[in-house]
């Protein structure tokens, strides 16, 4: 094996629609391939295109490959439900399936000026660096393609070229079940063994990190300026499929229309009882991949002035983080011209490495425990009655810095007399004990936020569960009901209406009653594209369906945050259990 890192390459650099997907059908993805080079070859498509995603099991067969290379029994294959598929790249056999991220770079070549050997070099090229980053040394053969540890094959290549312009791609083994490679000699190599990054670090490994890694390594070794878009935005993916910019409630990878599957869209429910629904005003909505910008409603000015520059400027006296700041919520201006502010502890750097959230992942410190101090000298000064924390995510630790909040809680309490205190805590990967301490230090309101319906966890957040959220949301009502709950999502992320509503009654359920609903805006193209702009009318559509349901308490609006304008919120809850406090 030879580990040559040099490319004899002079890939230029280039626009690149850059497109994730979560595990997906094999045969959906391969048409819409053919279809994008038909486009790009016709002109209708002027740039490359990139899928980054993963596969339900596969196996499948280049175009000169033999089905000999396939040395399992039928029964198994159907036991697994394991489909085989022939298509028109070179190389024989392979197995795909979901813990294996595969990267499908539609480039033209030709344009570019590129090799295929260049463009496979290329390939291998991302997949030995990503493999790096997670320490574990993979390199070139000399003789066989794809990329290896010792004599153990961790990636495979694939390439096919038509018009000048290459399709398919590479797969890298993560963290997949490898026993199917057994079932046929991989590549059309006898006796050849696989592995896996986590096989080899002999540790876990998190998919979305290594999609992350590779999304990073593919822009910097091709060289291409990646913008993230959404499936439908693609010009020719409708007539693949029939995508629908705003689609029904699906399972991963595939597309359904309501009318075959017998189930009736929220607007028609709505309407049966004699309400119109959000979809009724999709109309008035848009689509982000359409908008040479955003839409009007969420164009606003921004505040400044010495307010607003008091509040900065103390927030880094205090060495504090607000979550506002570091996840560009697109209200700090206002909230620091009042003079309002969202505490962010436990650092400033989380263990987590969600696709819509811009707090950088990877915390590098311990906690700081004179933190709730501090926080609460900075909340004496700015001379707040309501204060919110909230914390990165800390897996790293035991508590997952459950004694920390309670620790700020105490401390705000101190500083200032008639204070209320509100959290938004993680999940503390479901710990029970660790949310007792939370509860014990008695916040007036505690919040976590399910984010997003359930299809689109393993891509919007891989790294939780929406069970375990559920979960945290119940305990809190069993465990401390004089302490009210709250919850929120984020919507325009490709959730279907009936998905939304599914998940409010799954929040009910638990006893949340205080519920928020606001527009997820990508902080950068690194992360998870916008799918669609929901106009104010459907916004206060939906606040109207949670009020209807059962919520008590609803905050819904395009610019509306779990904690944008809490104190008003609770207040309001307070005013409506008639209570006398002042």
């Amino acid at each position: 094996m030879s580990n040559n890192h040099h490319l004899s390459t002079d890939i230029k650099p280039g626009k690149c629609l850059a497109v994730e997907l979560p595990v997906t059908d094999y045969e959906k993805i391969h048409r819409l391939q053919l279809n994008l080079v038909a486009a790009r070859h016709a002109g209708v498509l002027n740039c490359d295109v990139v899928f980054i995603l993963e596969h339900h099991p596969v196996f499948t067969i280049g175009r000169h490959g033999s089905l000999d290379h396939l040395i399992v029994d039928k029964s198994v294959q159907a036991q697994n439900k394991i489909s085989v598929t022939r298509i028109e790249r070179g190389g024989e056999i392979t197995y795909h399936g979901p813990g294996q991220v595969v990267g499908y770079p539609i480039i033209d070549l030709k344009a570019a000026g590129i090799s295929v050997k260049a463009h496979m070099n290329a390939l291998e090229e991302i997949m030995i660096r990503t493999a790096n980053d997670f320490s574990v040394k993979a390199v070139r053969s000399p003789i066989n393609p794809g990329i290896w540890v010792d004599n153990r094959k961790l990636g495979s290549i694939g390439v096919a070229v038509r018009y000048g312009i290459a399709f398919h791609g590479f797969a890298l083994n993560v963290n997949l079940a490898l026993e199917p490679f057994a079932w046929i000699n991989p590549c059309g190599l006898e006796g050849i063994q696989m592995t896996s990054l986590e096989k080899e670090k002999k540790a876990p490994v998190a998919m979305v990190a290594v999609r992350n890694r590779v999304w990073h390594h593919l822009a910097e070794v091709a060289d291409l300026r990646l913008n993230f878009v959404s499936l439908s935005s693609l010009p020719i993916s409708r007539p693949v499929g029939q995508l629908a910019s705003r689609p029904v409630s699906r399972s991963a990878g595939e597309t359904e229309n309501p009318a075959k599957s017998g189930k009736k869209s929220k607007s028609t429910r709505l309407k049966a009882h004699g309400q119109a629904g959000p979809a009724a005003n999709r109309q008035t909505g848009q689509t982000a991949n359409h908008l040479a910008g955003k839409p009007k409603w969420l164009r606003r000015h921004l505040p400044s002035g010495p307010a607003h520059e008091k509040i900065r400027n103390l927030i880094r006296t205090q060495d504090l983080h607000t979550v506002c700041q570091q996840a560009k919520c697109p209200n700090q201006f206002e909230c620091f011209s009042q003079q309002t502010a969202t505490f962010l502890i436990l650092g400033n750097r989380c263990s987590r490495d969600c696709r819509f959230c811009n707090v950088l992942p990877g915390p590098d410190q311990p906690p700081d425990p004179d933190e709730p101090r501090r926080v609460a000298e900075a909340a004496r000064k700015m001379k707040l009655k309501y204060v919110v924390i909230t914390s990165v995510t800390r897996d790293d630790l035991p508590d997952g810095g459950a004694a920390l909040f309670g620790e700020t809680i105490r401390r705000v309490r101190r500083a200032i007399d008639d204070v209320r205190v509100e959290v938004l805590i993680p999940d503390f990967q479901g710990d029970a004990d660790a949310l007792k301490i939370v509860l014990t230090a008695a916040p007036d309101v505690l919040n976590h936020n399910i984010e997003t319906v359930s299809r689109l966890y393993p891509i919007v957040r891989p790294q939780a569960g929406y069970r375990r959220s559920l979960e945290l949301l119940h305990r809190v009502s069993a465990h401390s009901p004089a302490i009210p709950s709250k919850s929120g999502l984020m919507l325009g992320l490709g959730e279907s209406d009936a998905e939304v509503e599914e998940c409010l009654i799954d929040i009910l359920r638990t006893g949340c009653r205080i519920l928020t609903l606001g527009q997820y805006l990508q902080p950068s193209r690194d992360h998870l594209p916008v799918s669609w702009f929901v106009p104010p009318e459907e916004f206060d559509a939906w606040q109207d369906t949670a009020l209807k349901i059962g919520f008590k308490h609803v905050a819904s609006g395009p610019f509306v945050r779990s904690s944008y304008h809490a104190k008003a919120l609770y207040w309001e809850s307070r005013k409506s259990e008639n209570s006398t406090l002042a």
